[in-house]
């Protein structure tokens, strides 16, 4: 929720290559509508050319919204940062910032309302990966996967919150000798997303620019 596009397009390029849905608004009502799609956070600008953000963080938090609130301001002063922890916002940052302490702290914002979530609801669908049987489960229900998005998962879950380069994929899961396109293994991770997605498993397998994937996030089942 920015109304300077030179600020919020590389922020939307940004969250969207480490593999989050990103949705732009640039002023207070329309952040105010966006809320009904109950995203599970929000960076917020202060400076909103309609409303104000504290107004708007106010407002969001009276309506019921429980998704976490990020305030991204250029009011570094001790009084707005109260003000709008008060008004129910989660966390503060104060421009300038720098893009990998943006991603640190959604990541960890991520984190916090999944543990909440966890903690006054239904518990959400674990991961397990029957290797042997080579069949993946979201809690008790099966996860239909083909060959290579199975292995591409196991692989990542082996080695659960830590990068895997796209190169130590394409060679485990394809051939060493691969000479096609590695927008296969994109591929592949798209639709293995769509369907941990769909059967609301919580683990994420979040793009790291340049390197590889990561999956974290969730608690994988004995």
């Amino acid at each position: 929720m920015e109304d300077e596009e030179d600020i919020a397009f590389p922020l939307v390029r940004t969250l969207e290559r480490e593999g989050y849905d990103v949705s732009w608004v640039d002023s207070g009502q329309k952040a105010l509508d966006t809320l009904a799609t109950s995203p599970e956070v929000v960076i917020l600008d202060l400076g909103l050319p309609d409303i104000d953000g504290l107004e708007v963080c106010r407002r969001a938090r009276e309506a019921g919204f429980e998704g976490a609130i990020m305030i991204v301001t250029a009011r570094a002063g001790e009084l707005d940062r109260v003000v709008g922890l008060d008004y129910g916002a989660d966390d503060y940052l104060a421009k300038p910032f720098g893009l990998a302490e943006l991603q640190a702290r959604v990541r960890a914002l991520l984190r916090r309302t999944a543990s909440s979530a966890q903690a006054g609801s239904t518990p959400p669908n674990g991961l397990r990966i029957d290797v042997d049987a080579r069949r993946v489960y979201a809690g008790t229900e099966e996860v239909p996967l083909t060959g290579k998005e199975f292995e591409v998962l196991n692989i990542l879950a082996a080695n659960r919150d830590k990068v895997v380069s796209r190169g130590r994929l394409m060679a485990d899961v394809w051939d060493e000798n691969w000479y096609g396109s590695t927008k296969t293994l994109d591929v592949t991770i798209g639709r293995l997303r769509q369907k941990l997605e769909s059967v609301g498993v919580t683990d994420r397998v979040v793009a790291v620019r340049g390197v590889g994937f990561r999956l974290e996030g969730g608690t994988p089942d004995a």
